[in-house]
């Protein structure tokens, strides 16, 4: 997957390539610098899938929860602020992994040893330029 966003005004045209791309792939960890857009790209995914209420980085809640327009879960986590595994084992992390609904990660290198076997892993960077470029890293 490689996906090129030049404005922000392409960024729902992304998401909407990035959901035809995904195939059967549920869990999705983003890496990428603090502001390098991976909040913003997640809400225009969730946008493109009919998620109503509003989408927001999880930082202190480490997850939230959305509805798409089927009313299907999907889950959002951030994992920026976790100091320990504990944590994770503490709100049950595995029933979300493997829950088969759509999770998507942001700091994921924080938990990197919890992570599914088949985890979509994906690296959004910005450029010189200001463009932003998702592709995966495995």
């Amino acid at each position: 997957m490689y996906i090129e966003i030049n404005d922000l005004s392409e960024i729902h045209q992304a998401a909407r390539q990035f959901l035809a791309e995904i195939d059967n792939q549920n869990v999705f960890a983003f890496y990428g610098d603090m502001g390098a857009g991976k909040t913003t790209f997640i809400k225009a995914v969730c946008e493109e899938l009919g998620v109503q209420e509003p989408v927001t980085s999880p930082t202190f809640a480490i997850i939230n929860e959305y509805r798409d327009k089927k009313g299907k879960s999907i889950y959002h986590f951030d994992f920026y602020r976790i100091k320990k595994l504990e944590e994770v084992f503490d709100f049950g992390y595995e029933d979300y992994f493997y829950s088969g609904n759509l999770c998507f990660i942001e700091w994921p290198e924080l938990v990197e040893s919890l992570l599914p076997e088949n985890v979509v892993r994906l690296s959004l960077r910005q450029t010189e330029n200001g463009a932003r470029i998702l592709e995966n890293i495995q």
